[in-house]
């Protein structure tokens, strides 16, 4: 019989890995499901999340351990927190597990890091913390969020956590070579 074994998105990705003045770290965010409310059922979704109403657009709103994350119109993404009785009745709810990949770029350069695969201005005024975005990462769909001033979480798909890493991997020896870091 076959055993299989659970491993996580960027197992063998050779992460952590400091580079310069910007570190790239794998964040296990806990359980990830995406929610959509019915027609209608705004109030009722929003009472049956203690009170918390689906975020802003691009923003992330505290839900007692968890995170509401704006992922869409009408949508959004609940981190880190298991999915409250009842709420499949309120809305779409699909979770989505092991299927994305969560990294941690932090440290003084991840800006700058950031500055050269996202089209989106990553600077304080536009895009301080608690800010999300739907947005490209060179060429991979992304959601990327500001959690302190030099430090950003960004989701992929996991099939696309090779292709993360690397493209991170080589904004961060860019960054650095250009700093006289490496």
């Amino acid at each position: 019989m076959v055993k299989l074994l659970a491993i996580s998105p960027a197992q063998g990705l050779g992460l952590p890995l400091a580079i310069g003045a910007a570190h790239l770290s794998e964040v296990d965010p806990g359980p990830v499901t995406s929610i959509a409310p019915f027609r209608g059922q705004e109030a009722a979704l929003s009472r049956a999340l203690g009170g918390a109403a689906l975020p802003s657009p691009g923003r992330v709103q505290r839900m007692n351990e968890g995170r509401l994350v704006w992922s869409g119109p009408g949508r959004a993404i609940l981190v880190g927190v298991p999915v409250p009785e009842g709420l499949s009745e309120l809305a779409a709810v699909v979770e989505q597990g092991d299927g994305l990949a969560c990294l941690r770029l932090e440290g003084l350069a991840a800006r700058e890091v950031l500055a050269r695969l996202v089209p989106i201005d990553l600077r304080d005024g536009a895009f301080p913390e608690g800010a999300t975005a739907r947005t490209l990462l060179n060429h991979l769909a992304v959601t990327l969020i500001r959690i302190e001033p030099r430090a950003y979480e960004i989701f992929a798909m996991r099939s696309m956590a090779r292709t993360l890493v690397h493209e991170l991997d080589e904004a961060m020896r860019r960054v650095a070579a250009r700093q006289g870091a490496v």
